[in-house]
């Protein structure tokens, strides 16, 4: 089924993951999403052997990893080398990694949902209602099997059908810290899936893992701010 659809970077997948297909509303705050995306951007470039992970020595040496390039090449995906740039330029020791997800989750919502409108993967919409005077703007998927493939790959990791591959732990991880195991269409228990998925997800690399919690704790504090 998938051997002849591109596979797309995780923040993609996580992105058509945070809407819902028939009306292209966001699952969870846009900024929550946003986060989750620069977590996936951060897994693909280790996973790619781009960047890596080292304990802050100058703090606590296993609770504040800093970001570092371990190849200095252009991947040849705009948004990926655009981090790769933010690394490259950030503080001599390194990118603390919660710090950097707050700044290039900026305006990542936005330049995601561009790539995927100039890849001909999402179509943009227009509606007026009340007789014209408002506009709102949706942008839906252009075939379903840009969503089918990822929710299947996750539903086969949660049933046991398939080994967890690296890229589909990660993704089960952040799906999870996101709060979006009820929007995979899954007959199960919720809380269940999302522990189950947690658990396969923390199996695999120790920075993936990092990078995971790291997100976590700044969705953690955005939902903690909004309260303040």
């Amino acid at each position: 089924m998938t051997a002849s659809i591109p596979q797309l970077p995780l923040r993609d997948e996580l992105f058509l993951l945070g809407h819902d297909d028939d009306t292209g509303h966001p699952h969870v705050h846009r900024r929550t999403l946003a986060l989750g995306m620069a977590g996936a951007v951060l897994i693909d470039l280790f996973l790619a052997g781009r960047v890596t992970l080292d304990p802050n020595e100058t703090t606590r040496p296993a609770s504040t990893p800093q970001l570092r390039l371990r190849i200095d090449r252009p991947v040849g995906d705009l948004i990926a080398d655009t981090a790769l740039a933010s690394i490259r330029y950030a503080h001599p020791t390194g990118a603390g990694v919660k710090p950097w997800l707050r700044d290039f989750a900026d305006d990542l919502y936005e330049r995601t949902r561009a790539g995927l409108l100039a890849a001909g993967i999402l179509h943009h919409h227009t509606r007026r209602r009340l007789a014209g005077l408002i506009r709102a703007d949706t942008y839906l998927p252009t075939d379903t099997k840009w969503t089918v493939v990822p929710r299947a790959r996750l539903r086969y990791l949660a049933a046991g059908r398939e080994p967890p591959n690296d890229r589909t732990a990660a993704l089960a991880g952040l799906v999870a810290v996101l709060g979006l195991t009820p929007h995979l269409y899954l007959d199960e228990d919720t809380t269940a899936l999302t522990a189950h998925l947690t658990a396969i997800a923390d199996q695999h690399y120790r920075p993936v893992r990092d990078i995971t919690a790291a997100v976590d704790a700044v969705v953690g504090d955005l939902a903690t701010a909004a309260y303040r």
